[in-house]
């Protein structure tokens, strides 16, 4: 099955927010191209129990995914965050994906190599066919020792339960891309598995062309932004900025325009 590239935003917390992001996009998206529109939202597994976090005041309330979640014109999609490697996770990814409605298209899991089999379980729990995008973050780099191999290696485990990696150093902290040192993980990725490639990093409406040396060798790479979209590049200084999204996504789809 083909998948098709996308331009993300991830922090979305209310409807309008997506209605006007979507008619950026297509103002701006050339013809041509196949690229999408992702709309990001995020929940923790705190969040979706109820358990107060630093996060809870940051993160949309769990009744109010699915109408953020309004339009099938975007890929929609949930970033589920859980580092604590806990057990029997399956019932509750499964919950977060229904929560979503009828129009989610992919869950991102912000998890540090998450039990694979679990993954599975969660999405047959769901009866929904959603894309999963694995992150490989911070921690789950520092698992494989900063080592190409060493990611390949782990990602034989995943090949049949996910359609994307996210290769991500910042994990949402706003910290600048490093495209080069990214490189030699996203070839490893495209040489060993027909997997999508997906960097993000310190991408907002003054670094997105941080990307351009991966997507010199990856054409069809998909790019996400989160951090530098927030004020100050904290997602908890205060919500989304949409005039940011909307300068970071005319930036992306012209920077991606070039290489259409």
């Amino acid at each position: 099955m083909h998948i098709k590239p996308y331009i993300g935003v991830t922090g979305s917390t209310d409807p309008g927010q997506v209605a006007h992001l979507i008619k950026v996009f297509n103002e701006h998206s050339p013809g041509e191209s196949e690229r999408m529109l992702h709309v990001g939202v995020m929940m923790s597994r705190k969040t979706l129990n109820g358990i107060p976090s630093r996060y809870s005041n940051v993160f949309p309330k769990n009744g109010a995914i699915a109408g953020i979640f309004f339009s099938d014109e975007a890929y929609n999609c949930l970033h589920y965050a859980d580092y604590e490697n806990r057990s029997g996770f399956a019932v509750d990814l499964s919950r977060a994906i229904e929560l979503c409605g009828t129009n989610i298209s992919a869950i991102q899991l912000d998890m540090t190599w998450p039990d694979p089999a679990e993954i599975a379980e969660a999405i047959h729990r769901s009866r929904k066919q959603v894309e999963v995008i694995l992150q490989v973050g911070p921690r789950a780099f520092e698992e494989i020792e900063h080592d190409r191999v060493g990611l390949v290696d782990r990602l034989e485990d995943y090949y049949t339960v996910i359609n994307r990696v996210l290769l991500d150093r910042s994990a949402g902290k706003g910290m600048r891309m490093d495209a080069m040192g990214l490189l030699p993980f996203a070839a490893e990725v495209r040489k060993n598995f027909i997997l999508e490639v997906v960097a993000a990093g310190g991408l907002g409406p003054e670094t997105v062309h941080l990307a351009e040396p991966l997507l010199k060798e990856i054409p069809d790479l998909s790019i996400d932004a989160q951090g530098q979209l927030h004020p100050n590049g904290d997602i908890l200084a205060g919500p989304m900025v949409l005039e940011r999204a909307e300068r970071y996504l005319v930036q992306a789809l012209a920077l991606f325009g070039q290489r259409n």
